[in-house]
Order: structure tokens, then C-alpha cells, then sequence
């Protein structure tokens, strides 16, 4: 007997859990296509704004050069991993006293 309330139970909380999640992804889709921004909050089109970390500490863009991080091929890598472990390093090593 309390195994059948159980899945009344169950199958009740389910449809119910169901039926929020749809109602609220509706919901969300609707705010999402009609929601348009105060336009204390609106920005132009004709101004971007840029990243917080292009600008310097009075808020004007940074005109230096940065950092690029040139990536090298997995062979090259390989290569110079061997090199680094095929190296003599006989000059670094300390015979143990």
C-alpha cells in the first residue's frame, strides 16, 4: 500500500517539477526576445566600450604593446622536451660526498 502513495506522490512532485521548469524557460525566453535596457543602462552602438583590462588607472585606453603567446606545434614541443633530456648535464651534477 505505501509503495503505490509513493509513486503517486512521486509522480505528482514530477509533473509538477516539469511543469515549472517549462513555465519558467518560456518565461525566460519571452524576457530574453522583448527585453530591452533603461537607457540609463543602454549603451551607443557608435561608442564600444572596452575590456576593464585595456584601460589604465584613469580609464583611458592602454596604446603599448601586449603580451602575445605564440603556441608551438605538439613536434616542436617534443623536440625540445628531448633535447632538454638528451642534454649532457654532467658540468651540474655534484658527486654525492
Amino acid at each position: 500500500m505505501w509503495q503505490i502513495i509513493y509513486i503517486i506522490a512521486f509522480a505528482f512532485l514530477a509533473i509538477l517539477a516539469i511543469a515549472n521548469l517549462v513555465r519558467n524557460l518560456v518565461l525566460l525566453g519571452n524576457n530574453a526576445r522583448n527585453s530591452q535596457a533603461p537607457n540609463a543602462y543602454r549603451n551607443d552602438a557608435s561608442r564600444p566600450v572596452p575590456h576593464p583590462e585595456l584601460l589604465d588607472q584613469d580609464g583611458q585606453v592602454i596604446r603599448e604593446p601586449l603580451l602575445v603567446m605564440r603556441s608551438i606545434s605538439v613536434k616542436d614541443a617534443r623536440e625540445q622536451l628531448d633535447a632538454l633530456y638528451n642534454s649532457d648535464d654532467s658540468d651540474d651534477v655534484k658527486p654525492a660526498s
